[in-house]
């Protein structure tokens, strides 16, 4: 999105006033007129009317029906850890919730949005939803509003020509808008973009290299020879001109360079387009500077240190791709990179770089299920080996029903026994187990334990261990989880770790050891992991020691300590966008304030950890012994702070954003 915000005042007061007597609104128009910009503001404007929140769902880098529900979810930071249907788990989530969705870029999906949409309003009474289509949906009670082009005055003070004053200014300020004749031709110009932003917007990226009169001249000479309307329909050929135009003045690397990186799903890094793109006459050491150059240009956004390309533009460059013959190539080239992206996480998880790689693969989550997608159609070993190794940051992350999704698929595919198809099948497990489906995990588990024996691997039998010891903890047979992990322990244990699964097992065998009431080995246990977790600098086995000391430290009257390192478990937790590591520091903190008197402040935290429960759907609220000692903190807590201030307190916390919630927690302690 650009800064600034031109116009459409009018079209915001038919939104708000809409938006009163509709629970469904529809904005629709042909690409680049707005509507994804109009949308944002509306939202922006009517926040305050929906205490529940307002929640974007970006629809533009979906390709298939398959992911839309799924897309649904995470938007609304619902990572729901049940086995049950997230269509399901959604119409929960916004029972009795007063909530705006903003549906953005529908005409994607357009079938699995009539499906949705329409499902959930009758079923959630104060649901309310925004949508941008370039055609309506067909819903029920849909109310439609056509977003016309900027307004063009024939005074020349129109909002097309306002929005054309205010990015020349920034694309090209050596231009003079103020010369005699310069207002005419700035008008003429806008009438033959129709007002359409997007195309002035792109026009206006060409004042560096066109005078005004030559961009009229050129713009004129182009409209005259357009293809015929049933191809491009009138509305529509403004912005095929733009388009076009730009597209004509790019120089044939940056071309070149716009149509490849239309294969990508989300925004991309230089690395990215380095990877994928480069070839023929297109260097990789010249990636960087062309894309400043397409920034320059308007065909390119900047994402913070990435680039994203507008939906529109990307569909233009897609269809010169295929002009070029490069579409297939280029699918291949992209899945093999972020099959590559997601073995250097891997092999980068026990070091420094494992936050790092967190946010990198949550970062690339459009294009890592891209790449899936294709490898699951050309090359089943490649994607059962990517599908797995997507195990140590999909589950821990909420991406519990794609998880699922994509390992069951690449596991149905006929790939002969390996420690892929193991790793495959360890990654099922366990996301099998945090969805509660124990019965399930358990058969999982033990598949993987026989594939295990018949690959003859260390990290196999490691990998097999923790998925079962992780199914045997969280359902209750902390013996069996001790038994199985220490076993796997003993006989491929290596020092210094061979990898992620060792820590992992030393993980379940510190928690079965603290469930069995062995605290002192337990400790000593996560004291040994925190030491060896720190000499990597990684952040994921050290938070479950953290977990571990805080727990102990409670049970053994050490509130002040346990409060500590439930504050370095959540600080770790949150580094890796952990949701469900969270909730759990989010008790273990409350309990810490509960036994040291600080009611109101266990009333905040409890009811910030319920927010994060809610949002995962778990259904055991986290390992089987914190859910023995929860009751008890509560009451310590409530008789603290007397029962009207705690729930004062706790509802407060619970009705509050997620997010904003937990930043006051990390924060510290708040005043009474």
């Amino acid at each position: 999105m650009t800064t600034s915000f031109v116009g459409r005042d009018s079209e915001l007061d038919e939104i708000g006033t809409a938006l009163t007597r509709h629970r469904l609104v529809t904005l629709t128009g042909g690409g680049g007129v707005g509507k994804s910009r109009l949308a944002l503001r509306a939202a922006e404007r009517l926040r305050g009317r929906y205490p529940d929140g307002v929640w974007w769902v970006d629809l533009s880098n979906l390709y298939d029906d398959r992911l839309f529900t799924s897309t649904v979810c995470d938007a609304v930071d619902l990572l729901d850890h049940n086995p049950r249907a997230p269509v399901e788990a959604l119409a929960e989530w916004l029972t009795g919730r007063q909530v705006l969705l903003v549906f953005d870029c529908c005409e994607r999906v357009l079938d699995s949005c009539h499906d949705l949409i329409g499902e959930l309003l009758p079923g959630a009474p104060q649901l309310s939803v925004l949508a941008t289509s370039r055609q309506a949906l067909g819903v029920e009670g849909e109310h439609r509003v056509e977003v016309a082009p900027l307004s063009m005055d024939a005074g020349g003070d129109g909002d097309a020509v306002r929005l054309f004053r205010e990015r020349c200014a920034t694309a090209a300020p050596a231009v003079s808008l103020d010369s005699p004749g310069s207002a005419d031709v700035v008008s003429a110009i806008c009438r033959r973009l129709e007002g359409i932003p997007l195309a002035v917007e792109l026009a206006c990226a060409r004042l560096r290299e066109s005078s005004l009169t030559e961009m009229a001249d050129r713009l004129g000479s182009r409209l005259d020879t357009l293809v015929d309307e049933t191809v491009w329909p009138q509305r529509h050929r403004a912005l095929r001109t733009a388009i076009g135009w730009s597209h004509e003045l790019c120089s044939p690397i940056e071309r070149l360079l716009w149509a490849r990186l239309s294969v990508f799903r989300g925004p991309v890094d230089v690395s990215d387009a380095r990877s994928v793109c480069a070839g023929g006459p297109l260097d990789a050491h010249d990636i960087p500077g062309l894309l400043d150059r397409l920034v320059d240009q308007s065909v390119l956004q900047r994402d913070g240190t990435r680039y994203r390309m507008l939906d529109t533009l990307c569909e233009y460059g897609a269809m010169w791709l295929a002009e070029l013959g490069e579409d297939d190539t280029l699918a291949r080239r992209h899945a093999e990179h972020y099959a590559t992206v997601l073995a250097e996480a891997d092999a980068g998880w026990l070091s420094d770089q494992q936050v790092a790689w967190y946010a990198r693969i949550s970062a690339s989550h459009p294009d890592v299920r891209a790449a899936l997608d294709h490898l699951i159609e050309t090359d089943p070993d490649a994607a059962l080996d990517a599908a797995g190794r997507t195990g140590l940051f999909w589950p821990c992350c909420g991406h519990l029903h794609e998880s699922r999704d994509y390992l069951e698929r690449v596991l149905a595919l006929d790939t002969p026994e390996s420690p892929s198809r193991t790793r495959a099948l360890w990654a099922l497990g366990i996301t099998l187990t945090l969805q509660g489906d124990h019965q399930t995990a358990l058969r999982v588990g033990e598949e993987c334990a026989s594939a295990a024996r018949q690959d003859g691997t260390a990290q196999s039998g490691l990998f097999a261990a923790h998925t079962l010891g992780l199914t045997h903890l969280m359902a209750g047979r902390p013996q069996a989880a001790y038994d199985v992990s220490d076993e796997a322990l003993t006989a491929h244990s290596t020092s210094p770790p061979s990898g992620a699964p060792q820590l992992c097992c030393m993980v379940i065998r510190t928690f079965a050891d603290s469930a069995l009431g062995r605290l002192d080995e337990a400790y000593a246990a996560a004291v040994g992991l925190r030491r060896l977790s720190l000499q990597y600098g990684e952040h994921w086995a050290r938070s479950y020691a953290f977990h571990q000391l805080a727990f102990i430290d409670l049970l053994q009257g050490r509130a002040h300590d346990a409060e500590r390192h439930a504050r370095a478990m959540l600080a770790s937790k949150h580094n890796l966008n952990d949701n469900l590591g969270i909730a759990l520091a989010l008790d273990l903190l409350t309990g810490a304030n509960a036994v040291q008197g600080n009611g109101v402040e266990a009333a905040r935290t409890s009811g910030t950890g319920n927010t994060f429960w809610r949002m995962l759907g778990h259904p055991g609220r986290g390992t089987p012994e914190l859910a023995e000692v929860r009751d008890l903190w509560e009451l310590q807590a409530r008789n603290a702070a007397g029962g009207d201030a705690y729930d004062k307190a706790f509802h407060d916390a619970l009705s509050d954003d997620a997010e904003h919630g937990l930043a006051l927690v990390l924060h510290g302690p708040q005043p009474s």
